[in-house]
């Protein structure tokens, strides 16, 4: 399995930055990107006209209603790199039929196929894990950030990791209360459009375990909206 493992009461997922633990890919960002991810001063003006995304795919077009009172430094983020086209050409690299949808590794917007440490790619940076309550539900539609934290699958104790979000982000496919650990950063959830994310859901894939989609899906743009 390519990744970090997931776990969780009857799901094993690799959803990851980092194929191995190290330090992220380079980042393969579009020249006028961050170096960096805000810091927490900056996130209020980042987000002040900031309450939607949406995300337009050659599967079709959903918004992400955003939500970064648990993860305002993680939601900023997502913005800053939406509004420097840092996702317009990437793809949903994994797709695991019931669970969830991934995306954000930059190098596949030049690699669509299968390849070496395919989750592995983030925009040249980390940063901090923002936990999200212990009581959240990961919700039917939930977007939350990847990351490559590693803990330990019956005690739930983190060992490593607590420092590496970056550009790549899930969406759950199902209600998933009970199979994800309160582990990754919550920034949204998607609230039109949900049948674009059911269609991307049920793409064929490789194989059940990998979920590399056959035929590409591809972020061609997102544009970030107020509320007005």
């Amino acid at each position: 399995m390519r990744g970090h493992a997931l776990f969780g009461p009857g799901a094993i997922l690799a959803l990851a930055l980092s194929s191995c633990g190290s330090p992220p890919a380079a980042s393969l960002a579009p020249h006028n990107c961050p170096t960096a991810a805000p810091i927490a001063a900056e996130t209020p003006a980042i987000l002040a006209d900031a309450q939607r995304a949406v995300l337009t795919t050659n599967l079709g077009t959903f918004t992400i209603e955003l939500r970064p009172t648990s993860a305002p430094v993680a939601t900023a983020n997502f913005v800053v790199l939406a509004r420097c086209d840092f996702y317009a050409g990437i793809t949903f690299h994994r797709v695991l039929a019931g669970f969830v949808v991934q995306a954000g590794d930059p190098r596949t917007r030049t690699n669509r196929a299968a390849f070496e440490g395919l989750g592995g790619g983030g925009p040249g940076y980390q940063f901090d894990v923002e936990f999200p309550d212990a009581r959240q539900p990961y919700e039917h539609y939930t977007v939350a950030m990847a990351n490559a934290m590693q803990y330990d699958p019956v005690s739930g104790e983190i060992t490593s990791g607590r420092d590496t979000n970056g550009s790549q982000f899930f969406i759950d496919l199902a209600g998933l209360a009970g199979q994800l650990l309160p582990y990754y950063s919550v920034i949204g959830k998607v609230t039109d459009g949900t049948e674009v994310i059911d269609a991307i859901g049920a793409v064929a894939v490789n194989h059940p375990q990998d979920g590399i989609p056959v035929e590409p899906v591809i972020i061609q743009s997102i544009t970030i909206r107020s509320g007005s």
